[in-house]
């Protein structure tokens, strides 16, 4: 198999690398795959580490939980804002190397304002997982976030006029089902060793409605964004330098918030900064889940973003999945959380529904002709791997998936 064009951040080619259509996995691809796997893995096992450490805090207050959802989503958006000089160095990459369209500018204009209302979205999403993610098992958000295709195919069919075909729909039944497995070994103290049932209610449904928010954020992102052929990671970087900029301005406010049985700061706060900082200062390993939530989101969007690109997004979708599988088991060997047999078809059928839903039974016919699914997922041009992925999310002609962690 001879050796197929790369498509730079500005659009120009490189060779090398085997076609997506190849039988065999090139060494750089099988890295791609192994780095977003594992990336996306300690992205929710870091948060979950993070979690679990127990320091005193300010004031000499008692040892207590480091229970800070948005600090840490604050530390994602970080992450993310690190793709944008990412997406500079690449196109000054391709600038010197004479690429033959030697700026990725999109073909038409926009304003980065564009970004704000999905990054509004994102912020709000990701800030509400986090604080589930304290009052239930990693392995339950994970799978739970599975949910997000339901809202994102019912979304596109209200408000962008899409038609979604019997694999959409069997997708999103068997992604009901899942769910309902998933929920129903919750409730029957799966939730893991230290969760109250209320709090593991509470967490599961603050789960599904930060996939409510997620999935009005790719409509955004494909109604006002991606039809502006934005590079992918000029657009993650372009939300996480909104979202972490407002996050940030909003920690110290949001330390006079009352939140109840929500909070996990002895001030019962929405959040509290300075809590944090204490805590940190007294126990400095908590710095290491932290800055392992910051990079591990940075390198799985690029590898992502790769990985859709060298190979396809219906691999990607297969990778992601195999995601909460790795998930799911080491928050088992590391004993986070009890094993409850329904969590094992409840994952089963979460994972056919997003292979239905995202194609992959498309992609095993047209494996036998070209190895790829058939869809004018190719790589050229300049429109973003992400636009094709939330296309297909949204009920498009591709085959896709989420593209952040």
């Amino acid at each position: 198999m001879g050796a197929c064009p790369v498509v730079g951040v500005s659009g120009g080619v490189s060779r090398g690398r085997r076609c997506r259509g190849s039988m065999a996995w090139s060494r750089y691809q099988l890295g791609l795959a192994a780095l977003m796997l594992l990336t996306g893995s300690i992205n929710t096992l870091a948060a979950k580490w993070a979690d679990n450490f127990s320091a005193p805090g300010c004031d000499g207050t008692a040892e207590h939980k480091f229970q800070h959802p948005f600090l840490q989503a604050a530390g994602m958006f970080l992450g993310e804002l690190s793709c944008l000089p990412v997406f500079h160095l690449l196109l000054l990459r391709d600038r010197r190397r004479a690429a033959p369209t030697p700026a990725p500018s999109p073909s038409r204009p926009f304003h980065p304002l564009l970004f704000l209302p999905p990054a509004l979205c994102d912020m709000a999403g990701t800030s509400i997982m986090y604080v589930a993610l304290n009052m239930t098992s990693a392995s339950s958000f994970q799978m739970l976030r599975g949910s997000l295709i339901i809202f994102t195919g019912l979304l596109s069919v209200a408000f962008l006029g899409r038609r979604l075909e019997w694999s959409h729909w069997s997708g999103i039944l068997l992604t009901i089902l899942g769910l309902a497995l998933v929920g129903l070994a919750d409730l029957r103290g799966s939730g893991g060793t230290e969760h109250g049932l209320a709090d593991v209610i509470t967490g599961d449904l603050l789960i599904l409605l930060a996939q409510g928010i997620v999935s009005i954020q790719m409509v955004l992102e494909e109604k006002f964004i991606f039809s502006h052929d934005v590079h992918p990671l000029r657009a993650v970087g372009t939300e996480g330098l909104f979202g972490f900029s407002i996050l940030a301005l909003l920690l110290a406010p949001l330390s006079f918030i009352p939140a109840g049985r929500l909070s996990g700061n002895p001030r019962g706060a929405l959040e509290d900064p300075a809590d944090a900082w204490c805590q940190i200062r007294r126990d400095p390993r908590i710095l290491a889940p932290l800055l392992a939530n910051v990079g591990s989101i940075s390198f799985f969007n690029f590898a992502g973003l790769s990985v859709t690109r060298e190979l396809s997004a219906t691999t990607r979708t297969v990778l992601d999945s195999l995601r909460t599988l790795l998930v799911w088991a080491l928050s088992l060997a590391l004993s986070w959380e009890r094993f409850h047999a329904l969590q094992i078809p409840g994952f089963a059928l979460l994972l056919a529904g997003a292979a239905l839903y995202n194609g992959l039974h498309r992609a095993l016919h047209g494996a036998g002709n070209n190895g790829d699914t058939g869809n004018n997922n190719g790589d050229s041009g300049n429109s973003g791997d992400s636009g094709q992925e939330r296309e297909a999310l949204l009920g498009g002609d591709g085959d896709g998936d989420n593209s952040q962690g």
